[in-house]
């Protein structure tokens, strides 16, 4: 059924809006960034700076190690992802194909698992690290972030082995492949999509992480980005509003780049064609 003139205006402008919403605090952070402190304190704040500048930016490098902060990120985002992704894939493959209790029980950890807010997580899992020595450091705030990320990337693969065709798999098994040279050769490579999905997910969530690297992180050489741009703000709640923005605007550049390099491979159909019913 066709869809009439005036509800796909409306679909449109809905649409239009909601960009406009989720556009609107990076617009604006952008804006601040370039801002001298005479427009940050004026009464009526324009979009575009009047006399843009550079010194917000030269200022937050100065006051903050942005650069060293920006690298312990690095490492504990590509690290969670790269592991989360590992082990996840074998697991889904495992959860989708099998249909068992424990597959089942799986399923249901998955959605129980969500529902637990940071606060109940971190006292054990402060434990856990202390017990193993890795409290005030990146490889243990990596295994913090493969742990939280873990279940949401199982739900994920899960949901793309399951759109794989299941003559592919028995057409290896035809072939003489077993179940792991089943899924390396065969349910892998289409699984690509997902696998980089996932991935992505993994990464811009412990790139964007803050609450765990502020309990874990007391050294200022081990701590991450988030925590670092805490610094911005003085002891009595006033932040130093310029350098803040620039400095925020930096740290959310990777995860925009790293979107807008993967993103052909989130949205390409890798299966289109593979099995013809």
């Amino acid at each position: 059924m066709r869809t009439s003139r005036p509800a796909r205006i409306g679909q449109y402008t809905a649409l239009l809006a909601y960009l406009v919403f989720l556009a609107f605090p990076f617009l604006w952070l952008l804006s601040t960034a370039f801002k001298p402190p005479r427009e940050l304190g004026s009464l009526h704040p324009t979009w575009i700076p009047e006399d843009p500048t550079l010194g917000n930016f030269r200022q937050a490098f100065d006051e903050q190690p942005l650069l060293h902060a920006a690298l312990n990120s690095l490492i504990a985002a590509l690290g969670a992802a790269v592991i989360a992704v590992l082990i996840a894939t074998p697991m889904a493959y495992v959860v989708a194909r099998r249909r068992t209790r424990l597959a089942k029980a799986v399923g249901g950890w998955v959605v129980v698992s969500q529902a637990f807010p940071f606060v109940l997580l971190i006292i054990p899992l402060f434990l856990v690290l202390k017990n193993l020595r890795l409290i005030n450091s990146v490889p243990g705030l990596v295994l913090v972030y493969v742990v939280w990320a873990l279940p949401f990337a199982l739900w994920m693969l899960a949901g793309y082995v399951r759109a794989v065709p299941t003559e592919l798999e028995e057409a290896a098994a035809v072939d003489g492949a077993g179940r792991v040279r089943t899924l390396v050769s065969v349910t892998a490579p289409l699984l690509a999509p997902g696998i980089v999905a996932t991935g992505l997910f993994a990464f811009v969530t412990a790139w964007n992480e803050f609450f765990f690297a502020l309990v874990l992180l007391k050294t200022p050489e081990k701590q991450t980005l988030p925590v670092v741009l805490t610094h911005f703000i003085g002891a009595e709640g006033v932040a130093d509003l310029g350098p803040l923005a620039a400095a925020a605007f930096l740290a959310t550049l990777p995860s925009l780049v790293v979107f807008a390099v993967i993103q052909r491979r989130i949205t390409g159909g890798m299966l289109t064609g593979a099995v013809k019913s």
